[in-house]
């Protein structure tokens, strides 16, 4: 005879239990979810926004270069013969005149030849007053015996011993006076090899470097200092060479320079026909008439090339940069914004080239953009 357990009622129950209890959760998380669905989106909507719609149009056809500022005129100073600095009277940023002395060297050898050279004057002179002497004397000779030669008082062959003399003492003065010469010309060049212990400024300006100290020891051609002329400075765009059939001198440019912050509208002044095989780029130079530049500023330049392209541009207002990314707000369809990322191309004025990221037709916002957030409704 089989008894029945008693605990198998109490597992039903409780299997029930769990089933009921597992649908009630089901039904809840069901019902949340359709709630969650079937709840409406809001989004903000924003008002007195500017918009403009983007278009093509035309612009100047530019070209925008950088240069550095240098001054028309400058003087790498150097020296023509070896010696010591024994004085030096000048240092970086003094201003100098033409002519003005800036250093001394200490060369004995040069200062010796002059001296040596300024004796042999003395002694060519001295040599020339002997021939000279000589010669009167051979010509007052000569004169006696042509009186006698003609009287027949002395033969043929003592007068002309008595010619020969004559003209050997005049061919003694010629060389005596070349000597002079000679020596005259040798003192000049030992003087000025003398003088040229004397480093002197060849231009009036600022010196702008310095490369020897007092104590020195110095070279022929070695550079010594670099004298630049602060009246008059340019700036040299380096010109990619494949526009070199396109610039010309006299062609509009607008200037630009950072340490200063000017900008002015001026033309080119000259073209370097030659490029720079490096580089391959030639320069344009521009004259400046700006106050307080210095030579080595950095320099920006756009050139007009005299014709146009098409090209879209919208205010420089409407532009967002944040690190290496830029963007716009565009207002599409159902009048809601979205950021949209866009390449910038050239400044023209108040006004950005967009070179992609934008179509014609698109309107962007120009102002307000503190208001706008992405996915905001336009009213």
């Amino acid at each position: 005879m089989t008894v029945p357990s008693r605990n198998k009622p109490r597992v039903g129950i409780l299997t029930q239990r769990t089933v009921l209890l597992a649908l009630a959760v089901m039904a809840g998380c069901g019902t949340g979810h359709d709630s969650a669905q079937k709840a409406p989106e809001t989004r903000p909507a924003i008002s007195g926004l500017g918009l403009e719609t983007v278009a093509v149009t035309a612009m100047p056809e530019t070209v925008d270069v950088v240069g550095t500022v240098r001054a028309r005129t400058s003087a790498l100073v150097s020296t023509r013969i070896p010696g010591v600095v024994s004085v030096l009277k000048v240092r970086e940023g003094d201003r100098v005149r033409k002519g003005q002395i800036l250093m001394q060297l200490d060369a004995q050898e040069n200062q010796a030849l002059a001296a040596q050279s300024a004796s042999g004057i003395d002694e060519a002179r001295r040599a020339l007053d002997e021939a000279v002497a000589r010669r009167k004397l051979a010509d007052a000779t000569f004169e006696r015996y042509h009186r006698l030669f003609t009287e027949q008082a002395v033969s043929r062959q003592e007068f002309d011993v008595r010619q020969t003399d004559r003209e050997l003492a005049a061919q003694g003065v010629a060389r005596a006076e070349a000597r002079l010469k000679q020596a005259q010309e040798g003192a000049r060049a030992a003087s000025a090899m003398a003088d040229y212990t004397r480093v002197i400024a060849p231009i009036s300006g600022i010196i702008t470097s310095k490369q020897v100290d007092l104590g020195a020891t110095v070279f022929p051609s070695q550079p010594l200092m670099t004298i630049e002329d602060e009246s008059h400075y340019q700036l040299e765009l380096a010109i990619p060479e494949t526009l070199a059939q396109k610039i010309r001198p006299g062609m509009p440019v607008r200037v630009s320079l950072d340490a200063s912050g000017t900008t002015a509208q001026t033309r080119i002044a000259e073209v370097v026909p030659a490029a720079d095989p490096a580089s391959r780029t030639f320069i344009a130079k521009i004259d400046l008439n700006q106050k307080g530049i210095r030579s080595g500023m950095f320099g920006r330049g756009v050139v007009s090339l005299g014709s146009t392209v098409n090209a879209m541009l919208v205010p420089r207002s409407a532009v967002l940069e944040k690190g290496a990314l830029t963007s716009v707000w565009v207002v599409g369809a159902g009048q809601t914004t979205r950021l949209r990322l866009v390449r910038v191309g050239k400044t023209v004025g108040d006004r950005v080239e967009i070179l992609s990221g934008l179509a014609a037709g698109d309107r962007v916002v120009v102002s307000g953009l503190e208001k706008v957030s992405e996915g905001a409704k336009v009213e």
